[in-house]
């Protein structure tokens, strides 16, 4: 973890809780625990449920310390005859991250790299902080084609950017074999793709490849978090079941802030 980006931790909250109130409870305990540590902490509830959280948790921040708010897809257009999907304008004074790419979304909702880019580039242009999420399949990685998948994601996710440096991008890497499965990458298995994905985003920006958090993401848990932390190149992490539990959640983050220091 590089002292010169302030640590990350997102929780993907998924399609979970199934009320406001359970919702509103668990924003706002995260908020408690977490207040005032050198962490961007940011919680992703379901879209529904978005103006509830971020009025409960003070309205949300990017900056460590506080708490924001994510969303956890739009769209890349600002309007149109998109049923059921939600645009960048649309999550302004709601939102201040949003995921894009997840594995999810890509597997059961066709979203491709191509898709990814255009939300990656409508994200920043509405100064939203884009958490874009990459990484490999587990027969891909059984293929040996863990770098490739890799390259090919992250480059395609950055294409329509004309740079890095203040875009606020968050680049989450999250190995699809390891999420919801208990089965997590090793520290060291974290390290060499945040490593490429480091060393690619300095080919694309060498002035703003710095400023890029890179996070883990899949089964990370109060346990696992340390190893993960103490990479050289991995900046937090993308949190899923974890994240449904304040107490997990909260030791995440405070892992975070230890190794900030």
């Amino acid at each position: 973890m590089d002292a010169s980006r302030a640590p990350l931790v997102a929780g993907n909250w998924k399609m979970n809780p199934t009320s406001r109130q359970e919702a509103v409870e668990l924003g706002v305990t995260v908020r408690d625990a977490t207040t005032d540590l050198p962490v961007r902490t940011v919680v992703c509830p379901p879209f529904i449920f978005l103006e509830a959280v971020a009025t409960a948790v003070g309205g949300g921040s990017t900056v460590a310390g506080g708490i924001g708010v994510g969303a956890q897809t739009m769209h890349a257009g600002d309007s149109g005859a998109y049923t059921g999907e939600v645009s960048a304008p649309m999550l302004a004074g709601l939102a201040q991250y949003v995921i894009l790419g997840h594995s999810e979304r890509r597997r059961y909702d066709n979203e491709t790299d191509a898709a990814v880019a255009e939300k990656v580039a409508a994200a920043v242009a509405h100064e939203l902080v884009p958490i874009a999420a990459i990484g490999e399949r587990a027969e891909e990685r059984r293929a040996g084609e863990t770098e490739a998948v890799i390259e090919r994601q992250l480059r395609a996710a950055i294409s329509r950017l004309e740079r890095l440096a203040g875009s606020g991008l968050v680049i989450a890497y999250e190995p699809v074999w390891a999420i919801g499965t208990g089965d997590a990458a090793s520290g060291s298995d974290a390290q060499a793709a945040a490593a490429q994905i480091r060393a690619l985003l300095h080919e694309a920006d060498p002035d703003g490849a710095h400023e890029v958090p890179i996070l883990y993401g899949g089964s990370c848990t109060p346990e696992n978090a340390p190893e993960f932390f103490a990479q050289p190149d991995v900046d937090g992490a993308l949190v899923g079941g974890a994240s449904l539990d304040p107490a997990a959640f909260a030791a995440i983050v405070m892992a975070a802030a230890e190794r900030s220091g």
